[in-house]
């Protein structure tokens, strides 16, 4: 079955802006928020609340989790299309931010990311390999 080219992007961070971020195991070095596509028949937030859970094993229940209300479309990576259908090249991501009281150990989904790392933002919106995420993560002052 094939991905449906709608994602959330959720940038988990502290209230003195510390970003938790995640190594892909499909590419080391490319780091990352947490990220995935929505399945059928789920709203946004679900995908959101799914994702956090899978990516970190968080309960997003149990902090502050918002949609910033932002919305990227961007050209799939040529790598990763085959995961969508034939004719797809854009996916569309929408930005959500998990608030946590501090920087916590997060249990990594293997199969998905080797490492996890907590940066100030700075950092961490230089450590990203996506334009969005770097966005999202320059936000956080203003949020």
């Amino acid at each position: 079955m094939y991905k449906i080219p709608v994602s959330v992007l959720v940038v988990i961070h502290t209230a003195d802006l510390q970003v938790l971020l995640l190594e892909r195991a499909d590419h080391p070095g490319y780091w990352q928020s947490v990220t995935g596509s929505q399945d059928p028949g789920e709203t946004l937030f679900d995908t959101a609340i799914r994702e956090i859970a899978e990516e970190t094993g968080l309960n997003a229940a149990d902090y502050q989790l918002t949609d910033w209300h932002v919305e990227n479309r961007y050209e799939i990576y040529e790598e990763w299309r085959w995961r969508y259908g034939p004719d797809v090249r854009f996916n569309t991501e929408h930005v959500f931010g998990l608030r946590l009281p501090a920087t916590i150990p997060v249990k990594l989904s293997t199969r998905e990311h080797l490492n996890s790392i907590w940066l100030p933002w700075q950092q961490a919106a230089q450590k990203v390999f996506s334009s969005s995420n770097a966005d999202a993560i320059l936000s956080l002052p203003s949020r």
